[in-house]
Protein backbone atom coordinates (compact mmCIF):
# COMPACT_ATOMS: atom_id res chain seq x y z
CA UNK A 1 0.00 0.00 0.00
CA UNK A 2 1.20 3.42 -0.62
CA UNK A 3 -1.65 5.68 0.71
CA UNK A 4 -0.42 6.63 3.93
CA UNK A 5 -2.09 4.50 6.86
CA UNK A 6 -4.16 6.12 9.81
CA UNK A 7 -3.28 5.86 13.39
CA UNK A 8 -6.47 2.56 13.71
CA UNK A 9 -4.45 0.81 10.88
CA UNK A 10 -1.01 1.20 12.27
CA UNK A 11 -2.04 0.39 15.94
CA UNK A 12 -2.83 -2.81 15.36
CA UNK A 13 -0.66 -3.55 12.25
CA UNK A 14 3.12 -1.46 11.89
CA UNK A 15 5.88 -3.80 13.32
CA UNK A 16 3.93 -7.37 13.04
CA UNK A 17 3.78 -9.35 9.91
CA UNK A 18 2.46 -12.96 10.11
CA UNK A 19 5.58 -15.23 11.41
CA UNK A 20 7.36 -16.43 8.27
CA UNK A 21 7.83 -19.91 9.70
CA UNK A 22 4.56 -20.83 11.02
CA UNK A 23 1.99 -17.52 10.00
CA UNK A 24 1.77 -16.30 13.58
CA UNK A 25 -1.03 -13.77 13.03
CA UNK A 26 -0.14 -12.31 16.56
CA UNK A 27 3.69 -11.41 17.39
CA UNK A 28 5.30 -14.46 19.03
CA UNK A 29 6.81 -14.14 22.36
CA UNK A 30 10.48 -15.16 21.28
CA UNK A 31 11.40 -16.70 24.75
CA UNK A 32 15.08 -16.88 24.23
CA UNK A 33 18.15 -15.52 26.04
CA UNK A 34 20.17 -15.85 22.25
CA UNK A 35 20.17 -16.50 19.00
CA UNK A 36 21.84 -19.05 16.88
CA UNK A 37 24.46 -17.24 14.19
CA UNK A 38 24.81 -19.15 10.85
CA UNK A 39 28.61 -19.15 10.41
CA UNK A 40 31.39 -17.27 12.02
CA UNK A 41 31.19 -14.57 10.08
CA UNK A 42 27.57 -13.76 10.66
CA UNK A 43 28.71 -13.30 13.89
CA UNK A 44 31.39 -11.10 13.22
CA UNK A 45 29.33 -8.93 11.02
CA UNK A 46 26.61 -8.91 13.70
CA UNK A 47 29.26 -7.75 16.17
CA UNK A 48 30.48 -5.35 13.93
CA UNK A 49 27.32 -3.69 13.69
CA UNK A 50 27.80 -4.84 9.93
CA UNK A 51 24.97 -6.56 9.56
CA UNK A 52 21.61 -5.89 11.39
CA UNK A 53 20.43 -9.28 13.49
CA UNK A 54 19.41 -10.76 16.65
CA UNK A 55 22.76 -11.73 19.51
CA UNK A 56 21.29 -11.69 22.53
CA UNK A 57 18.11 -10.83 23.99
CA UNK A 58 19.52 -7.63 26.70
CA UNK A 59 20.33 -6.30 23.28
CA UNK A 60 17.44 -7.01 20.67
CA UNK A 61 14.86 -9.78 21.00
CA UNK A 62 12.24 -10.15 17.72
CA UNK A 63 9.18 -9.50 20.02
CA UNK A 64 10.54 -6.50 21.68
CA UNK A 65 11.65 -4.82 18.40
CA UNK A 66 8.02 -5.39 17.42
CA UNK A 67 6.82 -3.60 19.80
CA UNK A 68 9.76 -0.82 18.88
CA UNK A 69 8.41 -0.29 15.83
CA UNK A 70 4.94 0.01 16.03
CA UNK A 71 5.33 2.45 18.99
CA UNK A 72 8.17 4.37 16.62
CA UNK A 73 5.55 4.46 13.73
CA UNK A 74 3.01 5.84 15.85
CA UNK A 75 5.13 8.55 17.49
CA UNK A 76 6.59 9.07 14.23
CA UNK A 77 10.42 8.82 14.46
CA UNK A 78 12.82 7.25 13.10
CA UNK A 79 14.03 4.30 14.95
CA UNK A 80 13.44 3.26 18.64
CA UNK A 81 14.11 1.01 21.11
CA UNK A 82 12.69 -0.68 24.39
CA UNK A 83 13.61 -1.01 27.58
CA UNK A 84 12.42 -2.07 31.56
CA UNK A 85 10.77 0.75 32.65
CA UNK A 86 9.78 4.56 32.24
CA UNK A 87 12.35 5.67 34.28
CA UNK A 88 14.77 3.45 32.40
CA UNK A 89 13.76 5.55 29.33
CA UNK A 90 14.87 8.54 30.77
CA UNK A 91 18.26 7.14 31.67
CA UNK A 92 18.78 5.62 28.36
CA UNK A 93 17.82 9.33 26.34
CA UNK A 94 20.20 11.06 28.48
CA UNK A 95 23.01 8.77 28.47
CA UNK A 96 24.35 9.18 25.19
CA UNK A 97 24.30 12.90 25.66
CA UNK A 98 25.57 13.22 29.15
CA UNK A 99 29.18 13.06 30.98
CA UNK A 100 30.54 14.25 34.30
CA UNK A 101 29.84 18.43 34.77
CA UNK A 102 27.16 18.49 32.38
CA UNK A 103 23.56 19.37 33.13
CA UNK A 104 20.00 18.75 31.61
CA UNK A 105 17.12 21.78 32.09
CA UNK A 106 13.85 20.39 32.93
CA UNK A 107 10.59 21.05 33.69
CA UNK A 108 9.97 21.71 37.27
CA UNK A 109 6.00 19.95 36.72
CA UNK A 110 7.55 16.94 36.40
CA UNK A 111 6.32 13.18 38.23
CA UNK A 112 7.88 13.37 41.45
CA UNK A 113 10.17 9.80 40.73
CA UNK A 114 11.47 11.90 37.62
CA UNK A 115 12.16 14.92 40.02
CA UNK A 116 14.16 12.68 42.42
CA UNK A 117 16.12 10.95 39.56
CA UNK A 118 16.78 14.11 37.88
CA UNK A 119 17.54 16.05 41.10
CA UNK A 120 19.50 13.46 43.53
CA UNK A 121 20.75 10.51 41.52
CA UNK A 122 21.87 11.51 38.39
CA UNK A 123 24.52 13.64 40.46
CA UNK A 124 25.88 10.07 41.22
CA UNK A 125 27.24 10.11 37.77
CA UNK A 126 28.26 13.92 37.85
CA UNK A 127 25.01 14.99 35.62
CA UNK A 128 22.95 17.81 37.03
CA UNK A 129 19.77 19.06 36.50
CA UNK A 130 18.51 22.59 36.84
CA UNK A 131 14.45 22.45 37.47
CA UNK A 132 12.58 25.41 35.09
CA UNK A 133 8.99 26.77 35.14
CA UNK A 134 8.37 25.84 31.50
CA UNK A 135 5.58 28.40 31.50
CA UNK A 136 8.58 31.04 32.09
CA UNK A 137 10.20 31.24 28.76
CA UNK A 138 13.03 33.76 29.53
CA UNK A 139 13.76 31.40 32.49
CA UNK A 140 14.35 28.18 30.14
CA UNK A 141 16.28 30.20 28.57
CA UNK A 142 18.67 31.64 31.05
CA UNK A 143 18.99 28.29 32.69
CA UNK A 144 20.88 26.98 29.53
CA UNK A 145 24.11 27.21 29.46
CA UNK A 146 27.54 25.70 27.38
CA UNK A 147 26.95 22.72 29.78
CA UNK A 148 23.61 22.05 29.11
CA UNK A 149 23.20 18.77 26.91
CA UNK A 150 19.10 18.26 26.55
CA UNK A 151 15.73 20.36 27.60
CA UNK A 152 13.53 17.59 28.88
CA UNK A 153 9.92 18.04 29.66
CA UNK A 154 6.63 15.95 29.51
CA UNK A 155 3.44 17.07 26.86
CA UNK A 156 1.30 16.29 29.76
CA UNK A 157 2.66 17.20 32.91
CA UNK A 158 2.02 14.18 35.66
CA UNK A 159 -0.01 14.67 38.05
CA UNK A 160 -1.21 18.36 37.21
CA UNK A 161 -2.37 17.32 33.47
CA UNK A 162 -0.39 21.22 32.15
CA UNK A 163 -0.15 20.84 29.10
CA UNK A 164 3.69 22.16 27.97
CA UNK A 165 3.90 24.70 24.99
CA UNK A 166 6.23 22.12 22.82
CA UNK A 167 6.58 24.68 19.90
CA UNK A 168 7.86 27.69 22.03
CA UNK A 169 10.40 24.90 23.90
CA UNK A 170 11.25 23.54 21.11
CA UNK A 171 12.58 26.87 19.78
CA UNK A 172 14.32 27.39 22.89
CA UNK A 173 16.09 24.27 22.53
CA UNK A 174 17.07 24.28 18.36
CA UNK A 175 18.36 28.21 19.26
CA UNK A 176 21.08 26.84 21.52
CA UNK A 177 21.89 23.38 19.38
CA UNK A 178 20.65 20.56 22.12
CA UNK A 179 18.16 17.93 21.90
CA UNK A 180 14.53 18.21 23.46
CA UNK A 181 13.47 15.08 25.25
CA UNK A 182 9.65 14.48 25.94
CA UNK A 183 8.30 12.41 27.85
CA UNK A 184 4.69 11.44 26.00
CA UNK A 185 3.36 8.84 28.41
CA UNK A 186 0.66 10.77 29.86
CA UNK A 187 -0.71 11.88 26.04
CA UNK A 188 0.14 8.84 24.34
CA UNK A 189 1.31 9.62 20.08
CA UNK A 190 -2.95 9.35 19.67
CA UNK A 191 -3.65 12.50 21.88
CA UNK A 192 -0.14 14.17 20.68
CA UNK A 193 2.80 13.43 18.68
CA UNK A 194 5.70 15.59 19.88
CA UNK A 195 7.94 15.17 17.18
CA UNK A 196 5.89 17.39 15.03
CA UNK A 197 6.00 20.06 17.83
CA UNK A 198 10.18 19.98 17.33
CA UNK A 199 10.65 17.21 19.90
CA UNK A 200 14.21 15.21 18.95
CA UNK A 201 13.52 12.36 20.97
CA UNK A 202 10.54 11.03 22.86
CA UNK A 203 9.95 9.02 25.39
CA UNK A 204 6.98 6.68 26.98
CA UNK A 205 6.36 4.29 30.04
CA UNK A 206 4.53 1.65 28.23
CA UNK A 207 3.54 0.81 31.63
CA UNK A 208 1.03 3.36 31.46
CA UNK A 209 -1.40 3.99 28.57
CA UNK A 210 0.20 2.22 26.12
CA UNK A 211 -0.25 -1.34 27.39
CA UNK A 212 -3.71 0.18 29.37
CA UNK A 213 -4.38 -2.89 31.86
CA UNK A 214 -1.89 -2.11 34.78
CA UNK A 215 0.15 -5.51 33.87
CA UNK A 216 3.88 -5.22 33.58
CA UNK A 217 6.57 -2.03 33.38
CA UNK A 218 8.18 -1.49 30.53
CA UNK A 219 9.56 1.97 28.23
CA UNK A 220 10.53 3.41 25.18
CA UNK A 221 12.93 5.71 23.52
CA UNK A 222 12.08 7.26 19.80
CA UNK A 223 14.52 9.13 18.32
CA UNK A 224 12.80 11.80 15.29
CA UNK A 225 16.28 11.09 13.34
CA UNK A 226 16.17 14.92 12.70
CA UNK A 227 19.04 16.23 14.98
CA UNK A 228 22.57 16.63 13.49
CA UNK A 229 24.96 15.50 16.14
CA UNK A 230 28.24 16.40 14.51
CA UNK A 231 26.84 20.40 14.65
CA UNK A 232 29.06 20.72 17.52
CA UNK A 233 31.51 18.71 19.66
CA UNK A 234 29.05 18.55 22.57
CA UNK A 235 28.23 15.08 21.40
CA UNK A 236 31.43 13.44 21.14
CA UNK A 237 29.27 9.71 22.10
CA UNK A 238 27.97 9.86 18.66
CA UNK A 239 30.03 12.32 16.35
CA UNK A 240 33.38 10.85 17.67
CA UNK A 241 35.12 7.41 17.57
CA UNK A 242 33.70 4.62 19.72
CA UNK A 243 36.43 2.90 21.20
CA UNK A 244 34.18 0.21 21.74
CA UNK A 245 33.29 -0.54 18.13
CA UNK A 246 37.38 -0.03 16.62
CA UNK A 247 36.46 3.41 15.77
CA UNK A 248 32.84 3.34 14.37
CA UNK A 249 31.10 6.98 14.66
CA UNK A 250 28.01 6.53 14.75
CA UNK A 251 26.51 9.44 13.33
CA UNK A 252 29.27 9.51 9.85
CA UNK A 253 27.85 5.60 9.42
CA UNK A 254 24.62 5.19 10.82
CA UNK A 255 22.69 8.97 10.22
CA UNK A 256 19.39 9.12 10.88
CA UNK A 257 19.71 6.01 12.86
CA UNK A 258 22.84 7.08 14.78
CA UNK A 259 21.29 7.57 18.53
CA UNK A 260 19.02 4.39 17.84
CA UNK A 261 21.97 2.18 17.46
CA UNK A 262 23.82 3.92 20.29
CA UNK A 263 21.12 3.07 22.52
CA UNK A 264 21.33 -0.60 22.01
CA UNK A 265 24.80 -1.43 21.02
CA UNK A 266 25.92 0.92 23.62
CA UNK A 267 23.29 1.81 26.26
CA UNK A 268 21.80 -1.93 26.42
CA UNK A 269 24.71 -3.76 25.93
CA UNK A 270 25.99 -1.80 29.06
CA UNK A 271 23.84 -0.74 31.40
CA UNK A 272 21.38 -3.71 30.84
CA UNK A 273 18.08 -1.96 31.16
CA UNK A 274 16.09 -4.67 28.78
CA UNK A 275 12.36 -5.37 28.65
CA UNK A 276 11.27 -8.87 28.67
CA UNK A 277 9.65 -10.09 25.56
CA UNK A 278 6.24 -11.42 27.72
CA UNK A 279 5.93 -7.55 28.65
CA UNK A 280 6.32 -6.55 25.19
CA UNK A 281 3.61 -8.98 23.86
CA UNK A 282 1.15 -7.67 26.52
CA UNK A 283 1.81 -4.12 25.77
CA UNK A 284 1.70 -5.08 21.77
CA UNK A 285 -2.03 -6.27 22.45
CA UNK A 286 -2.71 -3.28 24.93
CA UNK A 287 -1.43 -0.82 21.76
CA UNK A 288 -3.97 -2.84 19.01
CA UNK A 289 -6.96 -1.00 21.06
CA UNK A 290 -5.25 2.25 22.26
CA UNK A 291 -7.31 4.97 20.20
CA UNK A 292 -10.40 3.42 21.77
CA UNK A 293 -9.47 3.38 24.90
CA UNK A 294 -7.56 7.23 25.01
CA UNK A 295 -11.04 8.31 23.47
CA UNK A 296 -13.07 7.03 26.18
CA UNK A 297 -10.22 7.89 28.75
CA UNK A 298 -11.08 11.68 27.67
CA UNK A 299 -15.06 11.49 27.21
CA UNK A 300 -15.14 10.41 31.04
CA UNK A 301 -12.35 12.86 31.65
CA UNK A 302 -14.13 16.04 30.48
CA UNK A 303 -17.36 14.97 32.49
CA UNK A 304 -16.29 13.99 35.67
CA UNK A 305 -13.67 16.95 35.47
CA UNK A 306 -16.54 19.71 35.21
CA UNK A 307 -18.71 17.96 37.76
CA UNK A 308 -15.84 18.26 40.28
CA UNK A 309 -15.61 21.60 39.51
CA UNK A 310 -19.18 22.26 40.30
CA UNK A 311 -18.81 20.55 43.47
CA UNK A 312 -18.81 22.78 46.83
CA UNK A 313 -16.34 20.64 48.33
CA UNK A 314 -13.58 21.20 46.06
CA UNK A 315 -11.67 24.35 45.74
CA UNK A 316 -9.98 23.71 42.30
CA UNK A 317 -9.60 21.20 39.61
CA UNK A 318 -6.50 21.45 37.14
CA UNK A 319 -7.60 19.26 33.86
CA UNK A 320 -6.59 21.05 30.86
CA UNK A 321 -9.46 20.42 29.25
CA UNK A 322 -11.91 22.89 31.33
CA UNK A 323 -12.62 25.69 30.34
CA UNK A 324 -11.66 27.62 33.36
CA UNK A 325 -7.88 26.29 32.25
CA UNK A 326 -5.23 28.21 31.61
CA UNK A 327 -3.84 25.83 29.28
CA UNK A 328 -7.44 25.49 27.60
CA UNK A 329 -5.63 27.17 24.47
CA UNK A 330 -2.88 24.56 24.29
CA UNK A 331 -5.13 21.54 23.84
CA UNK A 332 -6.18 22.54 19.87
CA UNK A 333 -2.61 23.29 19.25
CA UNK A 334 -0.63 20.53 21.19
CA UNK A 335 -3.40 17.41 21.91
CA UNK A 336 -6.13 17.99 19.47
CA UNK A 337 -7.82 14.69 20.16
CA UNK A 338 -8.05 15.80 24.27
CA UNK A 339 -6.26 17.11 27.04
CA UNK A 340 -5.97 13.14 28.69
CA UNK A 341 -7.36 11.84 32.11
CA UNK A 342 -4.85 12.34 34.00
CA UNK A 343 -5.29 15.38 36.61
CA UNK A 344 -5.62 16.89 40.18
CA UNK A 345 -8.17 18.62 42.38
CA UNK A 346 -8.05 19.94 45.84
CA UNK A 347 -10.38 18.98 48.84
CA UNK A 348 -11.95 21.65 50.81
CA UNK A 349 -10.27 20.32 54.24
CA UNK A 350 -6.83 19.36 53.57
CA UNK A 351 -4.81 16.50 54.00
CA UNK A 352 -6.94 14.91 56.62
CA UNK A 353 -9.96 15.26 53.73
CA UNK A 354 -7.98 13.37 50.74
CA UNK A 355 -6.58 10.88 53.15
CA UNK A 356 -10.41 10.43 54.27
CA UNK A 357 -11.37 10.45 50.34
CA UNK A 358 -8.64 8.09 48.95
CA UNK A 359 -10.42 5.75 51.80
CA UNK A 360 -13.80 6.07 51.22
CA UNK A 361 -13.85 5.61 47.72
CA UNK A 362 -15.08 2.39 46.68
CA UNK A 363 -14.90 1.88 42.54
CA UNK A 364 -11.77 3.71 42.54
CA UNK A 365 -8.05 1.96 43.33
CA UNK A 366 -5.79 3.11 45.04
CA UNK A 367 -2.56 2.48 43.50
CA UNK A 368 0.78 4.10 42.76
CA UNK A 369 -0.08 4.09 38.72
CA UNK A 370 -1.76 5.67 36.01
CA UNK A 371 -2.84 4.58 32.63
CA UNK A 372 -4.89 1.77 33.45
CA UNK A 373 -8.35 1.23 32.35
CA UNK A 374 -9.81 1.58 35.67
CA UNK A 375 -10.07 4.43 37.23
CA UNK A 376 -7.19 5.38 39.76
CA UNK A 377 -6.43 7.76 42.43
CA UNK A 378 -3.51 8.66 44.56
CA UNK A 379 -2.13 11.14 47.48
CA UNK A 380 1.10 12.51 45.33
CA UNK A 381 1.84 14.58 48.75
CA UNK A 382 1.73 11.08 51.70
CA UNK A 383 3.32 8.88 48.52
CA UNK A 384 4.49 9.90 44.94
CA UNK A 385 6.00 13.23 45.68
CA UNK A 386 6.42 12.40 49.28
CA UNK A 387 10.07 12.72 49.07
CA UNK A 388 9.88 16.45 47.43
CA UNK A 389 10.39 19.77 49.84
CA UNK A 390 7.00 21.65 50.30
CA UNK A 391 7.85 24.35 47.71
CA UNK A 392 8.65 21.11 45.14
CA UNK A 393 5.43 19.56 45.64
CA UNK A 394 3.59 22.85 45.15
CA UNK A 395 5.76 23.63 41.77
CA UNK A 396 5.02 19.56 40.58
CA UNK A 397 0.97 20.64 41.67
CA UNK A 398 1.09 18.05 44.41
CA UNK A 399 0.28 20.33 47.13
CA UNK A 400 -0.69 17.88 50.62
CA UNK A 401 -4.42 19.16 49.65
CA UNK A 402 -4.26 17.56 46.40
CA UNK A 403 -5.51 14.32 44.81
CA UNK A 404 -4.60 12.81 41.73
CA UNK A 405 -7.21 10.94 39.24
CA UNK A 406 -6.73 9.02 36.84
CA UNK A 407 -9.99 8.33 35.20
CA UNK A 408 -10.69 5.14 33.16
CA UNK A 409 -13.02 3.76 31.11
CA UNK A 410 -16.03 2.82 33.44
CA UNK A 411 -19.03 4.41 33.25
CA UNK A 412 -19.20 7.90 33.74
CA UNK A 413 -21.66 8.26 36.12
CA UNK A 414 -20.26 5.35 38.15
CA UNK A 415 -17.37 7.37 38.30
CA UNK A 416 -18.90 10.48 39.40
CA UNK A 417 -21.02 8.38 42.14
CA UNK A 418 -18.00 6.71 43.55
CA UNK A 419 -16.67 10.44 43.98
CA UNK A 420 -20.06 11.80 45.51
CA UNK A 421 -20.07 9.23 48.22
CA UNK A 422 -16.27 9.48 49.17
CA UNK A 423 -16.45 13.17 49.18
CA UNK A 424 -19.44 13.30 51.48
CA UNK A 425 -17.41 11.11 53.68
CA UNK A 426 -14.19 13.06 53.61
CA UNK A 427 -15.74 16.45 54.16
CA UNK A 428 -18.83 15.55 56.57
Amino acid sequence: MTKQQGFDTLQVHAGNTPDAATGARQVPIYQSTSFVFKDADHAARLFNLQEVGYIYSRLTNPTVDALAARITTLEGGAGGFCCSSGHAAQIMALFPLMGPGLNIVASNRLYGGTITQFGRTISRFGWSCKFVDFDDLDAVKAAIDDNTRAVFCESIANPGGYITDLDAISAISDAAGIPLIVDNTSATPYLCRPIEHGATIVVNSTTKYLTGNGSVTGGCVVDSGKFDWSASDKFPSLSQPEPAYHGLNFHEALGAMAFTFHGIAVGLRDLGMTMNPQAAHYTLMGIETLSLRMDKHVANAVKVANWLEADPRVDYVTYAGLDSSPYKDRVAKICPKGAGALFTFAVKGGYDACVKLVDSLELFSHVANLGDARSLIIHSASTTHRQLTPEQQEAAGASPNVVRLSIGIEDADDIIADLDQALTKATA
